[in-house]
């Protein structure tokens, strides 16, 4: 039995354009044998907004011309349509909040606007030189070394998990990976396996789950485990796919790197894996 497909999204996000389709990913997820899938779609922003808080009063939030705002009314009727049509699926509603420890106050308003049961927690972006910006971007201009990147975007991440209590999963905890420069030395999480250590230990002690996410290249047993090591709980499964065809993608690899650090699957087949 595979796990729940913990983080999707669906026509409702942003950066899916017209290749996403809620109704296709749920079709997607019965013939796979999920048993269930959350669409957590991206909620992101363009200006800072009442209860926010940004680092200084003059920083900026650059670069993010394609973000939309989330069309939550329009979200939830499909949520009721693709229920009634795949009902031996559990579908659950969600978000994907981008750095909610900075935007809290613009967070809370979409929370308030429905009824969501799955909420990822997310950086996508770091402060530099007083702006908003995303590590593709950093890397693109060359503004730092890709080690030095990373290892601001985990003191970020350590920020975002002190500053945030609305998420339940921290997603993609290494996000920057997934852009890594070709002319830099190939990834190595052994590198970073201090701070890598240290977010988990954060994590854990405030009781939330960790998600592997295996649109990012997959994680290795070893990095699995230091969660484990850390206190770890619950380990959640994301395919994080923005296209019908990517849901469950590489599930089967996913498990077997979960269950080898330590994690069995939880107390029924939608609840997360747990040590």
């Amino acid at each position: 039995m595979l796990p729940p497909d913990n983080h999707v999204h669906s026509q409702f996000s942003w950066d899916t354009r017209s290749n996403g389709s809620m109704d296709l990913t749920c079709a997607k997820a019965v013939e796979l044998g999920l048993p269930a899938i959350a669409f957590t779609e991206h909620v992101d922003f363009t200006a800072w907004g009442e209860g926010d808080v940004p680092p200084s009063a003059d920083t900026s939030i650059v670069f993010r011309d394609r973000v939309r705002p989330f069309d939550v009314e329009g979200y939830q009727a499909s949520v009721a349509e693709c229920r009634d049509k795949y009902p031996d699926l559990r579908i659950l509603t969600g978000i994907e909040t981008g750095e909610p420890h900075l935007f809290a106050g613009s967070v809370a308003a979409v929370l308030a606007s429905g009824t969501f049961d799955r909420v990822l927690g997310s950086l996508h972006s770091i402060v530099h030189e007083g702006r908003v910006l995303s590590p593709e971007r950093v890397f693109t201009l060359r503004l730092m070394p890709p080690e030095d990147l990373m290892r601001r975007y985990f003191e970020s991440m350590l920020d975002l998990i002190k500053g945030s209590d609305v998420f339940q999963v921290l997603a993609h905890c290494d996000f920057p990976r997934r852009y890594w420069p070709e002319r830099a030395a190939p990834y190595d999480e052994a590198m970073f396996e201090e701070e890598y250590r240290v977010v988990f230990r954060a994590l854990a002690t405030s009781g939330r789950a960790l998600e592997i996410n295996t649109r990012s290249p997959l994680w290795s047993v070893d990095l699995m485990r230091w969660w484990y090591e850390e206190g770890g709980e619950a380990v959640s499964f994301g395919s994080d796919a923005h296209v019908p065809y990517r849901v469950g993608a590489q599930f089967d690899l996913a498990a077997d790197v979960v269950e080898a650090a330590g994690f069995r699957p939880g107390r029924d087949r939608f609840d997360f894996w747990r040590r």
